[in-house]
């Protein structure tokens, strides 16, 4: 199974870019990126990435903490464009799940893409409460689970295991922190990782030996020892 490239970014002249190439077969975005993007007005910053977006699936996530507020933004968001994904966190800051808004949405045929997941048992309760023909996204954070010292690979094979039976469920590898990620993403037979634009990059130049490897690593050493004008 092939897994597609979506890219990590709310950076209009980013996304202009890297729409351009094949290779990304979307777009995440969240309201960290779009505020560090310089965003002033939500929802016009959110029609200016679709826009830019070429009709790739873009996920704009709601900021809304209850239920009704989550339904008004999500409704809002939906009405953007058939190529939206609303992105919906699977709990509040409560620890409430969502289970709710996921229903509801699920049940209209709104696309949804749940996030900040890290466990099966968070899957399987997504799972129990969407409509099978509607398309949903569940998005596992495999890098900050690893920054807490966790190992994320076993809960992520769960979930795509248990997944295996809703055909328009996609499992997202989320919060990529190295190249390699997506190489494990694909034997693991992740549907999606997200990445953000400087891994795409290093993704492109795959292939290169280590005696290549090697030498350019040893050239940078010597020419910034030059820059810097170095004595020993």
């Amino acid at each position: 199974m092939s897994t597609k490239i979506f890219c990590d970014i709310a950076d209009i002249n980013v996304i202009k870019k890297f729409t351009k190439k094949k290779k990304v077969k979307g777009f995440t975005t969240n309201p960290s990126l779009i505020r560090k993007a310089g965003a002033r007005n939500y929802l016009d910053y959110c029609r200016k990435i679709l826009n830019a977006s070429n009709g790739k699936p873009v996920s704009l996530e709601v900021f809304a903490d209850n239920y009704i507020d989550m339904k008004k933004q999500a409704l809002i968001l939906n009405k953007f464009g058939k190529n939206v994904y609303v992105k919906i966190p699977v709990c509040n800051s409560k620890g409430v799940f969502s289970g709710k808004i996921i229903k509801y949405l699920s049940s209209k045929k709104v696309k949804i893409n749940i996030t900040a997941v890290y466990t099966a048992k968070q899957t399987k309760s997504i799972l129990k409460v969407i409509n099978k023909n509607s398309d949903v996204i569940i998005s596992i954070f495999i890098g900050r689970a690893s920054d807490s010292g966790k190992d994320p690979i076993p809960e992520l094979k769960k979930s795509i295991s248990i997944a295996k039976k809703f055909k328009k469920v996609k499992i997202l590898w989320a919060s990529v922190r190295e190249p390699y990620n997506y190489l494990y993403a694909k034997k693991t037979g992740c549907h999606i990782i997200t990445v953000p634009p400087n891994i795409i990059e290093k993704i492109e130049n795959f292939g290169k030996s280590y005696n290549r490897l090697t030498l350019e690593t040893v050239k940078t050493f010597l020419t910034d020892s030059k820059k810097s004008k170095f004595k020993i």
